[in-house]
C-alpha cells in the first residue's frame, strides 16, 4: 500500500468527515461512539488523531466506504491509505 503524506491523508479524512456530517442516519451513531457533540466537531477536526477516528468509523462498513468515496469523488482505497498515514494507523506486525 502506498503511503500518503499526512497532509493528503488529512484532506481525505476531512472529505470523509464532510460526508459523515451530512449523513443524518450515521452522524448520530458516530457522535454517540465518539462522545462528541455536533458543535465540537470543527475543533476536533483539527487533530490528526480525531481524523483517524473518523476513518476508523467509516472503514467499519464497506457500504459506508463506497458511499463516502462516491460522494467525495475518491478512489475506494484512499480512506484505508489515509488511515495508515495518520497517527495510530500503523499496521501491527505480530511476528
Amino acid at each position: 500500500m502506498m503511503m500518503l503524506s499526512e497532509r493528503r491523508a488529512e484532506e481525505i479524512a476531512l472529505s470523509c468527515l464532510t460526508w459523515l456530517a451530512g449523513n443524518e442516519d450515521l452522524l448520530p451513531v458516530f457522535l454517540g461512539a465518539s462522545g462528541l457533540a455536533v458543535d465540537e466537531l470543527r475543533q476536533a477536526a483539527q487533530t490528526p488523531e480525531f481524523l483517524g477516528a473518523v476513518l476508523d468509523f467509516i472503514l467499519m462498513d464497506d457500504a459506508w466506504v463506497r458511499a463516502c468515496c462516491e460522494a467525495g469523488n475518491l478512489g475506494y482505497d484512499l480512506p484505508m491509505q489515509a488511515r495508515a498515514s495518520l497517527p495510530g494507523g500503523e499496521q501491527v506486525h505480530w511476528t
